[in-house]
């Protein structure tokens, strides 16, 4: 009797699709021993969009997260979502780069690498693949899974060959939408148990309802994992509950878990949740929505679409947004809506609806059907590809292959800064540069979290078989839930990632009543921030050179000139908030 095994995600996958990964280590520390005595084959704990949260937002060291809980489970293993070359981050980095994350991620405590590629490209999770090997690691080879015209049955075992050639552990069904049907499940894992021989892991979301039955005909068909979370943090866009799970599997083939130490933790996350992350909660997200089949938006990249819209004051356009991802994916060749590609895609779709098909071109789209994420799993549209990359060529080599060795730089430049406190900061820096900067000023002011001491104003006692935990429970945090956003967005990345410039921003927009600013102002033409300004007061500017360059939709925008002129006022600066229609400077 073979008996499934469960990898918990309650600590990443569940509370990044539910919570906008806004769930603190601090609340994750108190149940960190008790769930390490559950049963669980894994805990995924790290990962994905986690990283960044901490930095950007909970001002917290995600390498500090890692360490504190893997000190407190012993006895499980950890795990963490890998995003191949892109590692958490959403562009490539170079092999040194990769490498040391790796090898730092496992010293830390990372037993697990799941490791992906957004355009089931292997040539792209080479590098991270063979170095958690070397390191010692287990490797569950991703093969991330949607439905078009080319991702059939054959497309996927062709796929795991490949990741069998590098010698992974498992091969993992990444089905990141809630999109893999209980009957296709069955077929995949059977087809994957039959040719290969090779341990089988199926994770999926409960987006489309279809869950809980997707994982009964996998295991039915042989699936050695699934992956589950512990309600209150299931069902919607996460995982579904263990605590349903369990009783839908047939007894013979039930996972070895205690039930009673599940309830425990159940009773502590509603507690936790209804008092600190209730304000998090979108009912779209906790409901199942059938319309996933459709445009496969996954549930991390859901809510974003309904942030991203929310912040440009368009959210009354959710609903062609969601008929246009569609259109896109197609034209672009049938990308799988995982990180980073549902970025450029759901992103590119809502320029499309807010400025017409195709007139404001992200450059990340670019980036994309210039070959520089990977190989697309079918072809691009052609008048699409004329249409976005002009006269330029795409490249047909692996992309990390053009990247120049990053880690000493990164090196370099926290020295230089006096930021560099341990190894792990070279690695945040070179992921994440303005963010990590930013996020070393304040550690080195002491106004970062402090996770290692909380204080608890409430004790939770919890009896599992006549143990007694006590476990911490926080009052309500009134300053985090005023400063929570409801989304992440992608940092920008010094070089790289802007969207082809808007040449057309607003201007003649409204000037503040008895302001006596000759000239006319530019307007910001979406809502965002800051990031840079390119000119002075007094400079002389030709009609199409640079002036701002502002975060929007997790991208950088760049406004250019709309005419000649002289800047006679600038009246942003960096790190503002903006509206749409605001104006960030005048030109005469």
């Amino acid at each position: 009797m073979v008996l499934v095994k469960i990898i918990d995600t309650t600590m990443r996958d569940a509370h990044q699709s539910l919570l906008a990964t806004r769930f603190r280590t601090r609340d994750m520390l108190p149940i960190a021993e008790v769930i390490d005595e559950a049963g669980f084959y894994s805990l995924e704990v790290w990962g994905g969009a986690t990283f960044d949260a901490a930095i950007r937002f909970l001002r917290e060291d995600p390498w500090e997260r890692l360490r504190l809980i893997r000190e407190r489970v012993r006895k499980t293993k950890l795990q963490m979502l890998l995003r191949g070359q892109n590692i958490v981050g959403y562009w490539h980095y170079p092999d040194d780069v990769v490498e040391k994350f790796v090898e730092l991620a496992y010293k830390n405590g990372i037993d697990i690498f799941r490791v992906f590629d957004a355009l089931n490209d292997v040539r792209n999770m080479r590098t991270s693949i063979k170095k958690a090997k070397e390191v010692g690691a287990i490797v569950q080879g991703a093969m991330c899974y949607t439905i078009s015209p080319v991702h059939t049955i054959d497309y996927y075992l062709k796929l795991a060959d490949e990741l069998l050639a590098l010698e992974v552990d498992i091969i993992t069904i990444k089905d990141m939408a809630g999109i893999l049907d209980p009957y296709t499940a069955f077929e995949l894992v059977k087809a994957l148990k039959e040719d290969f021989k090779v341990p089988v892991n199926v994770h999926t979301h409960s987006t489309g309802g279809m869950a809980v039955a997707t994982y009964v005909k996998a295991v039915e068909a042989g699936a050695d994992y699934i992956d589950t979370a512990i309600s209150p943090l299931a069902f919607g866009t996460a995982q579904p509950g263990i605590q349903t799970v369990y009783y839908s599997l047939p007894k013979d083939k039930r996972p070895s878990i205690n039930l009673k130490v599940i309830d425990s933790i159940s009773k502590y996350l509603r507690k936790v949740i209804d008092e600190k992350y209730a304000h998090l909660l979108n009912p779209r997200i906790l409901l199942p929505n059938p319309d996933v089949i459709i445009h496969q938006i996954p549930g991390g990249m859901f809510s974003n679409l309904i942030a991203q819209l929310r912040e440009q004051n368009a959210l009354d356009k959710l609903d062609t947004v969601l008929e246009e991802v569609p259109r896109v994916r197609e034209e672009l060749g049938w990308p799988p809506l995982v990180t980073p590609l549902s970025q450029i895609v759901g992103t590119q779709a809502v320029l499309n609806v807010l400025f017409g098909r195709y007139k404001v071109i992200a450059k990340e789209t670019k980036n994309y059907v210039k070959g520089l994420y990977g190989r697309p799993p079918a072809k691009i549209r052609e008048d699409i590809k004329k249409l976005i990359l002009g006269e330029e060529k795409e490249i047909t080599v692996r992309p990390a292959d053009l990247l120049e060795p990053r880690l000493d730089e990164c090196r370099r430049v926290l020295e230089e800064k006096g930021f560099l406190e341990k190894e792990e900061d070279v690695l945040t820096y070179c992921l994440f540069p303005e963010v990590a900067l930013e996020f070393f000023k304040l550690r080195k002011e002491g106004k970062v979290e402090a996770i290692e001491k909380p204080v608890y104003r409430k004790v939770l006692t919890i009896i599992v078989d006549g143990v007694e935990y006590k476990v911490g429970v926080e009052g309500v945090d009134l300053q985090a839930i005023a400063e929570a956003r409801p989304v992440i967005t992608a940092p920008v990345y010094t070089g790289g990632s802007t969207i082809q410039s808007i040449s057309q921003p607003q201007i003649g927009g409204q000037v503040e009543e008895n302001s006596r600013v000759e000239g006319e102002p530019v307007t910001a033409p979406m809502a965002g921030k800051i990031l840079k300004i390119h000119v002075e007061k007094g400079a002389r500017v030709k009609k199409g050179d640079k002036l701002i360059t502002f975060e929007s939709m997790k991208m950088a925008t760049d406004i250019l000139s709309p005419r000649d002129g002289v800047v006679v006022k600038i009246v942003v600066k960096p790190g503002d908030k903006i509206e749409s229609g605001q104006p960030l400077l005048y030109i005469k």
